[in-house]
C-alpha cells in the first residue's frame, strides 16, 4: 500500500527537500500551509500536479500551529503513515524580537501536533525537526549526549520541544524522534539566514548591482551541511525499529569569515573590500561554535553526509549568481500560481 505522510513546513527550505524526496520514494504526501493573501508555495511548485488528476499525490491543507483544533480532525482525515513537523518561527535572531511569537510556534506548537496525534487515535510514526541551537554555550564536538545550554528564545523554544517529544514517546508509547540538526542550508534557505544572505551578495556585487553586504559576528563557528542530504536521514529515522533520537552534521565547523572568504573567492572577488560590520546583527547572547558528532545516525541510520560547509558555499554562490542572471526566470521552475488544491 502506499504510504501517506503529513509535513508541517512543507513550504520551507527543509519541507521542500522532504516532499521531493518523500514523492520520489512513492509516498503520497500531504502538506499544512498558513493561509495568505499571497501565494508562497514558490519552493514547491515544480511538485505541482492538478489534484483532479487521479496521478496526483501531492496536497496541501490550510492550518496552523496555534490551532490544535485543526490539526486533530486533519490528522484524523488524512492517517498519515508518517508526521513530520517542521514547522517553527526558525529564525534565531528574530527569536529574541518575537520572543513570545517564537514560544507560541516553534514550542507549544509542537505539544499541540504531539496531542493531535493522541486525540485523533491515529497509529504514526512523529519526526521532531530539533536544533543544535540547543547546545548553544556548551563547547564542542555536540553529540546525543552533550548537554543543553540554550542561548536564544528559539533555542529554548526547541529545548521544550526536544522535552515533550522524549515525553510524549515514554509516556504514551509514541514512535517519536527528535532529529538534531546541525546548520544545514541550500539556493532555497531563507534569503535573511547568514549563509543565503552572504552568497545573494556574492552575486550581487558581482553583477555590479550591491557594493556592501552588513554582517555581524563573523568569527562564530558553525557546522554547515547541505538540506537536501538531512531530509535524508530525517526519513531514516522513522524508518528504524525503534523511536530514539539523532545528531546530523557534518563534523566539520568552519567560521563564519571562512564562508565569507569561500563565497567571494569563488566569485573572484575580495570579500574584505566588500564586507561591512553592523552591530544591529548582533544577537543578545551568542553562540560561539557548533560542531556535531554524527556517529550515532551513521551507525545505525547509515547516514553519511558527503557535502560539508566550503563546498556548499561554492554550490550556493553559484545557484545565486546563475538566478542572478537570468532573474526572469526564478530558480526553479513555476508553474501557474493559484490552482493548487487545498483543502
Amino acid at each position: 500500500m502506499t504510504k501517506r505522510a503529513l509535513i508541517t513546513g512543507i513550504t520551507g527550505q527543509d519541507g521542500s527537500y522532504l516532499a521531493e524526496l518523500l514523492l520520489s520514494k512513492g509516498y503520497e504526501v500531504h502538506g499544512l500551509i498558513r493561509r495568505a493573501s499571497t501565494f508562497n508555495t514558490a519552493r514547491i511548485d515544480h511538485l505541482y500536479v492538478d489534484p483532479h488528476d487521479p496521478a496526483a499525490n501531492l496536497f496541501l491543507h490550510y492550518g496552523d500551529l496555534s490551532d490544535g483544533a485543526r490539526l486533530v480532525t486533519l490528522l484524523a482525515e488524512i492517517n498519515p503513515d508518517e508526521v513530520y513537523n517542521l514547522a517553527a518561527q526558525s529564525h534565531v535572531r528574530v527569536s529574541f524580537d518575537e520572543p513570545e511569537h517564537t514560544a507560541d510556534t516553534t514550542g507549544t506548537g509542537t505539544i499541540r501536533m504531539l496531542e493531535a496525534v493522541r486525540l485523533s487515535g491515529i497509529q504514526t510514526r512523529f519526526y521532531q525537526a530539533s536544533s543544535s541551537e540547543l547546545y548553544g554555550a556548551t563547547p564542542p564536538p555536540q553529540d546525543e549526549s552533550t548537554p543543553f545550554y540554550p542561548r536564544s528564545p528559539y533555542a529554548a523554544a526547541k529545548l521544550y520541544s526536544y522535552w515533550i517529544t522524549k515525553n510524549y514517546r515514554e509516556a504514551y508509547g509514541m514512535f517519536a524522534v527528535n532529529g538534531i540538526l546541525f546548520n544545514h542550508e541550500s539556493p532555497r534557505r531563507g534569503e535573511t539566514f547568514v549563509t543565503r544572505k552572504i552568497t545573494r551578495a556574492v552575486a550581487a556585487i558581482k553583477a555590479g548591482t550591491q557594493e556592501h553586504v552588513y554582517m555581524g559576528n563573523i568569527d562564530s563557528i558553525r557546522d554547515w551541511g547541505y538540506a537536501a542530504e538531512y531530509v535524508e536521514g530525517m526519513w531514516r529515522m522513522l524508518q528504524v525499529d525503534e523511536p530514539d533520537d539523532f545528531v546530523l552534521a557534518t563534523g566539520l565547523g568552519i567560521t563564519v569569515r571562512e564562508f565569507l572568504e569561500i563565497s567571494f573567492s569563488h566569485a573572484g572577488l575580495d570579500w574584505e573590500k566588500h564586507v561591512r560590520f553592523d552591530e544591529r546583527y548582533l544577537r543578545p547572547t551568542e553562540v560561539d561554535a557548533l560542531i556535531g558528532d554524527p556517529s550515532h545516525a551513521k551507525d545505525k541510520l547509515g547516514w553519511t553526509p558527503t557535502i560539508d560547509g566550503r563546498e556548499l558555499a561554492r554550490l550556493m554562490v553559484d545557484a545565486d549568481i546563475e538566478a542572478l542572471e537570468h532573474a526572469g526566470r526564478p530558480w526553479i521552475d513555476k508553474v501557474s500560481l493559484g490552482s493548487w488544491g487545498t483543502k
